[in-house]
Parts: C-alpha cells; sequence; structure tokens
C-alpha cells in the first residue's frame, strides 16, 4: 500500500500526463526499475522471516527470482499500461490490489515453496 502508492506519486511528478506515451514510459520505469528491486526485496525478506540462514536465503533467491520476475513481465504491463492510461492517479492503487490478490498469492506459494 504506502510503498506502491508513493511511488505512484514520484513516477506522476516524475512524468507528468496520461497519453498513451507517458503511460508507456511509466510502465518502463516502474517495470525496469520498481518491479525487480521490490520483487528482489520480497523474496529476501521472506527469506528472512522464514528463518532461512543469510546463505540458504540468498540460493533461494537466486532459484526464484528470475521465474517469478519473468512471471511479473507477464501479468503487470498490460495492468499498468491500463491503469497509468485510463485511472486516475487517486484510484490506481485500487486497481492494483485487485491484480495484486491473485499475483500475491503467486509470490507467497513461490516464495514459501522449499
Amino acid at each position: 500500500g504506502p510503498v506502491v502508492g508513493s511511488w505512484y506519486r514520484i513516477l506522476d511528478w516524475l512524468i507528468p500526463g496520461n497519453t498513451k506515451v507517458v503511460a508507456v514510459k511509466k510502465v518502463i520505469l516502474d517495470q525496469g526499475g520498481f518491479a525487480p528491486c521490490f520483487l528482489g526485496c520480497f523474496l529476501a525478506v521472506t527469506g528472512a522471516t522464514n528463518g532461512l540462514s543469510l546463505q540458504e536465503n540468498w540460493s533461494k533467491i537466486q532459484q526464484d527470482y528470475m521465474d517469478a520476475l519473468m512471471t511479473n513481465y507477464c501479468i503487470w504491463p498490460p495492468v499498468q499500461i491500463a491503469n497509468f492510461y485510463f485511472v486516475p492517479l487517486q484510484h490506481r492503487l485500487a486497481v492494483v490490489q485487485c491484480v495484486a490478490i491473485v499475483w500475491n498469492c503467486y509470490l507467497s506459494w513461490k516464495a514459501n515453496r522449499m
């Protein structure tokens, strides 16, 4: 919630507007910068809270990261294009949270699979 909401405000500040070109630029920043970092942090924190050692956690991240990132790229770019183009800033987080219900189930499964 707060992290993603703040990210959307930063994106709107960096790239104002809602044209098709602006939406594509925002998706490039979102999926090229924010998503890979957020996913890595999620996997690291999940491993740590599951009690993995640093070595085990690093191995788990290496095992899961690229597959999870590729799955991310199948789901989120189309959602975000529509979100950045059609949805006002104040409602974007709600759109993302609807899709995130399914996405978070996948991430939880991926991160907790041993």
